[in-house]
């Protein structure tokens, strides 16, 4: 796969640079980050699959470097539905082998966020199209230092 222009939004890379627990770094230049500082093996990557605990920029960065999706939800007063219609999209792409996860991320400007090295795309409503667009062209794109790496 080439280098896409999207979907979404495309941020300036930020070098993807092994920085160990606690250790000080620069800040991310979107949230949720696309790219940058984070933590090398054994700390990360994380599995692929749903998460039920917010992950940390350092743990699903690595993730992303690999040439990973990330689906992020913001519900603070919970949103069941939602989870479940993410989840069975993650769950389909696992069962094809991609290359996704699935995480709450408190705090986001957005209710849904999707995530890929360099790219990110925030939306409110439900939207599975967009939601399969973005996996289907940023999995394991050309964009990510590692696209191969699993």
């Amino acid at each position: 796969r080439g280098n896409p222009d999207g979907p979404g939004e495309r941020f300036a890379e930020q070098v993807p640079t092994h920085v160990g627990i606690d250790e000080p770094h620069p800040a991310y230049n979107s949230v949720p980050a696309t790219s940058g500082w984070h933590y090398g093996e054994p700390l990360a990557p994380v599995r692929w699959g749903i998460h039920s605990e917010f992950l940390a920029e350092e743990y699903r960065l690595h993730n992303l470097e690999h040439g990973g999706v990330a689906v992020h939800y913001n519900c603070p007063d919970g949103c069941p539905d939602l989870v479940a219609q993410l989840t069975e999209i993650v769950d389909r792409s696992r069962s094809e082998s991609l290359k996704v996860l699935m995480s709450p991320y408190p705090d986001m400007g957005s209710t849904i966020a999707l995530t890929a090295w360099t790219f990110k795309d925030e939306f409110n409503e439900f939207d599975e199209e967009r939601v399969k667009d973005f996996i289907l062209v940023h999995e394991s794109s050309g964009n990510s230092p590692e696209p191969t790496a699993q």
